[in-house]
């Protein structure tokens, strides 16, 4: 008798265990992702897609983790020169860097990219890639985001945490292509995605290989910025690594809008998911006026384009992995 029971507990139970994202609220974005996998993945649907074509590709900055006042990167470089000049005032020899140690983003983010690379730079170049890696973890366990008083990897979307993981248990490989540096995603993305460093594609720069003086071989960072991994960067970075079309990408600004086009573009099921910030409250809404993560051409041609608009507000119950 108690096995019956048990068992009848278990199967009432199931549905809820089944729930791929439970994060979602109930609605058409949540139920066009299901059907999508489940259409792709069930051998007797004419949309099946083998395994190996099972590419589903993602920005990061905004689309799996929040973005805002700056690209958590960015305030990560900011902190390290305002150290940097702490210890050595000398060593802040332009405005930009000045502007930088000081946290004014306005004037850093004025200069544009270039004022930015300088300051990326600063906090990268010259050290080894291990050293600079130990750096963004040891800041990522003691720095907190200035309005939520969060740690930063802890405002990875928990939606899309829950996306990525219900992808992976139906046979996809998910990548990370993303803005950001390589090397620095490369610190967290396994620990906060489940996705390993092998599958983190971003911006990089120069590096130099030698053997020091003990013997030991070294990689060095020499140069902040080779390639941008942004804009028309990102297929062509995804076809230079990965070397087949993803059938699913996600992002969330016009940046991401030549990954987006491209992959939902090749024959059979595509999907395209485009993160939109709508909420104030939970987290920020921003679009098209932004200076981070502006969303013009996604908004205007996304929906011809067949692309699923996620709006945060209504179609996410929870946002950060952190906090509810």
């Amino acid at each position: 008798m108690l096995r019956h029971v048990t068992a009848a507990l278990m199967i009432l139970a199931a549905p809820a265990l089944a729930d791929p994202l439970p994060s979602w609220s109930d609605g058409p974005a949540r139920q066009r992702i299901i059907d999508f996998v489940t259409d792709v993945t069930d051998p007797a649907s004419e949309e099946f897609v083998p395994v190996a074509e099972r590419i589903a590709v993602f920005d990061n900055d905004g689309t799996l983790w929040s973005e805002q006042p700056a690209y958590f990167q960015g305030i990560f470089a900011f902190d390290y020169v305002a150290r940097m000049g702490q210890d050595d005032p000398a060593t802040l020899t332009t405005d930009t860097l000045k502007a930088a140690a000081a946290g004014d983003y306005a004037t850093v983010l004025g200069g544009g990219e270039e004022a930015l690379i300088e300051v990326l730079g600063a906090a990268q170049t010259g050290r080894t890639i291990e050293d600079y890696q130990a750096e963004v973890a040891e800041w990522l366990a003691t720095a907190r985001h200035p309005y939520t008083g969060m740690g930063y990897d802890t405002m990875t979307y928990q939606p899309m945490v829950e996306l990525l993981r219900y992808l992976r248990d139906e046979g996809f490989k998910t990548y990370i292509v993303s803005g950001g540096g390589i090397d620095f995603m490369r610190v967290f993305a396994d620990r906060a995605y489940g996705i390993p460093t092998e599958q983190v594609i971003g911006s990089y720069g120069d590096t130099a290989y030698a053997v020091g003086d003990d013997g030991m071989p070294v990689i060095t960072k020499t140069a902040p910025l080779s390639f941008l991994d942004d804009k028309d960067g990102k297929p062509i970075n995804i076809m230079r690594i990965i070397g087949k079309r993803p059938i699913i990408a996600g992002g969330n600004s016009d940046g991401d809008f030549p990954m987006m086009q491209w992959t939902t573009a090749g024959d059979g099921p595509r999907l395209g998911i485009l993160i939109h910030h709508t909420d104030a409250e939970r987290e920020w809404a921003y679009d098209r006026d932004s200076h981070i993560g502006q969303l013009v051409r996604g908004l205007d041609e996304g929906p011809d384009m067949g692309w699923l608009i996620v709006d945060m507000a209504n179609d996410w119950d929870r946002i950060w992995t952190g906090a509810r």
